[in-house]
């Protein structure tokens, strides 16, 4: 019983509701699709749907180019991110920017502070630590399910 006891209280202590997520930039070609789907319902006109499928294949070709991220604003003063720089992976803590350099520290060494130039950051690769919903269910219906079994058990 007491190993069963020790089981689950390490596995709460590695299971966690935060996780290290990629922002999504906005997906442009979609909303655009939509408008395109909505213009030629509502014109009969043959020159209007034409100029509707000329606007939305320019629009769909533009928003097919990567969109350059400014590092600068992905990475804000006091959030926890996990970053690459030059293939290797950390968690940080941001604490400033100086001119075009990141000042941070390690997560679970504030005493560590690393600097960054934003050129050395692969700014496809930001991963900002947020709340997982999922997770965070996930964890409620078995935490739910094992009080559940804990009664059943002591009322059998």
């Amino acid at each position: 019983m007491q190993r069963n006891l020790y089981l689950i209280i390490i596995s709460f202590c590695l299971i966690s509701c935060y996780t290290y997520q990629v922002k999504k930039q906005k997906d442009t070609s979609a909303e655009n699709k939509q408008e395109f789907k909505k213009g030629p319902n509502l014109a009969n006109n043959a020159s209007t749907q034409a100029k509707n499928m000329t606007a939305g294949s320019q629009n769909m070709n533009s928003s097919q180019a990567p969109i350059p991220i400014n590092v600068q604003e992905k990475l804000a003063p006091g959030k926890n991110f996990k970053i690459n720089v030059d293939g290797k992976s950390y968690k940080i803590i941001v604490d400033k920017w100086q001119n075009d350099s990141l000042v941070a520290h390690a997560v679970h060494n504030p005493k560590k502070i690393m600097k960054f130039h934003k050129n050395q950051i692969n700014s496809e690769k930001i991963a900002e630590k947020r709340f997982s919903q999922p997770i965070a269910d996930i964890i409620t219906v078995v935490a739910y399910a094992g009080i559940g079994v804990l009664i059943w058990s002591l009322v059998r």
